[in-house]
């Protein structure tokens, strides 16, 4: 009990340095952690190299990417493969709504804004899975070839894993750029299966389906991948042509589709000029509104009708 003093003031002092310790600590994380997303949001997957052009908009698309709206639009930018982060994506997605609303306010009338800008934000939307989809063909477009390279790797007595970083440096974007990235993944440490699966969530289609359930089950089971490549890589060859072939009869079709609501944009051009403010006085009016929507809403439906018809699946 003598000494309770002195103990009590080692105690309190050992306190205090652990306290400053962990202040220090927790500071210095924080440091690293804000350098890391600086870093990341920099040079992150949207990022092409560490000389990449400088990113707009920082403070934006940091507070974006933690949202889950931020997180979606960041997963379809990088399946499309646009040098664009969330933050830029979304000013550009607000400017053009806006220039949509005051060209549709200034030449058909203010309720066409309206109109305009819902038609923009679906359409920010449809072209990111349009550039999804041409990243996709043009990724279908080069199996046969990467099935060709893995083959040969694999014949020469290579792993799939060094036949995989083989491929990147072979051949050209879209397949270079998406074959690194699961190159990096596998050198840092994830199974093969994994990163196939990203690959496939990325660009989904049945041709790289049927690769990748080849390669995972060669990797697993073993057997014969030389010659499952070989047959692979002639009924990709097949496919592409017919795929080639379907395209070039389908084309008038969906030209078909674009020119449909572009049409009825005539229309409303032709009503106005034969008398001006026809369409101010038409959707002044209740039932001028509601003609309106129901007819954006029926040419909405023929472009979509007309592109699913289109979309044969060979």
């Amino acid at each position: 009990m003598d000494n309770l003093p002195l103990l009590t003031t080692g105690v309190t002092l050992l306190g205090c340095v652990l306290a400053v310790l962990g202040v220090h600590a927790y500071s210095s994380g924080q440091a690293q952690r804000q350098a890391l997303v600086e870093r990341m949001s920099q040079s992150g997957p949207l990022a092409i190299e560490s000389g990449a052009r400088r990113r707009r908009f920082s403070g934006l698309d940091r507070r974006l990417r933690r949202t889950r709206l931020g997180k979606r639009i960041e997963r379809k930018l990088v399946a499309t493969g646009l040098d664009v982060t969330p933050g830029e994506y979304a000013v550009y997605v607000v400017a053009a709504l806006l220039a949509l609303y005051s060209i549709a306010a200034s030449v058909f009338a203010p309720f066409f804004g309206l109109i305009a800008a819902v038609i923009g934000l679906w359409g920010a939307n449809g072209f990111l899975n349009w550039q999804r989809m041409k990243r996709t063909e043009a990724f279908i477009n080069q199996l046969p070839e990467l099935t060709r390279v893995l083959a040969n790797a694999t014949q020469a007595g290579l792993a799939l894993r060094t036949a995989i970083s083989m491929a990147v440096e072979e051949l050209d974007d879209p397949a270079q750029e998406e074959l690194r990235r699961v190159s990096d993944q596998l050198a840092l440490g994830r199974s093969l299966d994994d990163a196939l699966g990203d690959l496939v969530e990325r660009l989904p289609s049945r041709e790289l389906n049927v690769l990748v359930s080849t390669l995972i089950l060669s990797n697993r089971a073993g057997g014969a991948i030389v010659s499952s490549l070989r047959n692979l890589t002639e009924t990709l060859e097949e496919r592409k042509e017919t795929r080639r072939e379907v395209t070039t009869t389908l084309s008038q079709i969906k030209v078909t589709a674009v020119a449909v609501p572009v049409l009825g944009m005539g229309f409303l051009l032709m009503i106005n000029g034969m008398r001006a403010g026809a369409l101010d006085d038409m959707t002044s009016a209740v039932g001028g509104r509601i003609a309106v929507v129901v007819a954006a809403g029926l040419y909405a439906l023929g472009f979509v009708l007309i592109n699913r018809l289109t979309r044969v699946r060979i």
